[in-house]
């Protein structure tokens, strides 16, 4: 039962801290540096590891569906099973778990260590809600990274699949037959879709770690334990919601 509270407490905190930073968004504009430092901490240095991830996701995946679809004379369509696994699931999922180990880890890091020697306090105690400058300015750049980053994985992947296609002797499927049945089935909204749940997922990751950050208690030590705590939350709740929104936009 004790559990259970601290759990409906977490979810009540963290709706709070975004209605509290929902009230400073007429700020934003005045914190344009702000909203371009995170831009580039959260997007532009996310950009190599989620290339090569999703490349070789995509590659693999490739690799292990043509072996099976061999068997049933339809590796012809591969193109078509590895571009909607990607844009629709994959890309998004894979995306938004770096994200929760790259850049939520350090968000709450950052957060975590400032709460611990006193500068949150400090800004309060200077009339500076901790929600206008360290929460609301992340919030703004994850929305508007999101779907870029999670595009251009997209994109790696299926490119990644039709390399593995084109060069393994076991596939043996050019690069037209392989686009030609991805672009068959593949319709815009299956790309949209993608990009909606990414975007859920990376606001999600970011408003749960900044929630954990600034409520760290005690001394040095609980920042590692925050860092842990913001992180498995949030691959929890990116597997949780990725249920609830793709039985949503089915």
């Amino acid at each position: 039962m004790t559990y259970l509270n601290a759990i409906i407490g977490h979810i009540g905190g963290t709706v709070l801290l975004f209605v509290q930073s929902l009230k400073h968004l007429h700020t934003l504009p005045r914190q344009f540096g702000r909203f371009i430092e995170q831009c580039y901490v959260i997007g532009f240095t996310s950009l190599p590891i989620v290339t090569i991830l999703t490349f070789f996701i995509g590659a693999v995946l490739a690799l292990q569906s043509g072996y099976s679809m061999e068997n049933f004379g339809a590796k012809q369509f591969i193109g078509t099973l590895v571009g909607l696994s990607v844009v629709r699931e994959l890309g998004p999922v894979m995306v938004a778990i770096l994200i929760a180990g790259r850049v939520g880890s350090a968000i709450a890091a950052e957060l975590a260590s400032m709460k611990v020697y006193q500068e949150v306090d400090a800004l309060v105690t200077m009339n500076i809600p901790p929600e206008r400058i360290l929460v609301l300015p992340r919030l703004a750049a994850i929305l508007f990274m999101m779907p870029p980053l999670t595009l251009i994985g997209i994109i790696c992947g299926w490119y990644g699949g039709a390399l593995v296609s084109q060069y393994s002797h076991a596939i043996s499927v050019d690069n037209e037959a392989y686009f030609a049945a991805l672009k068959s089935y593949m319709k815009w909204h299956d790309v949209t879709d993608g990009l909606l749940k990414a975007e859920v997922f990376g606001f999600v990751i970011v408003l749960v770690c900044c929630y954990t950050g600034l409520n760290t208690r005690g001394g040095p030590r609980e920042i590692g334990a925050s860092v842990t705590k913001a992180v498995v939350a949030s691959l929890i709740l990116i597997l949780v919601l990725d249920y609830f929104v793709t039985k949503a936009l089915l």
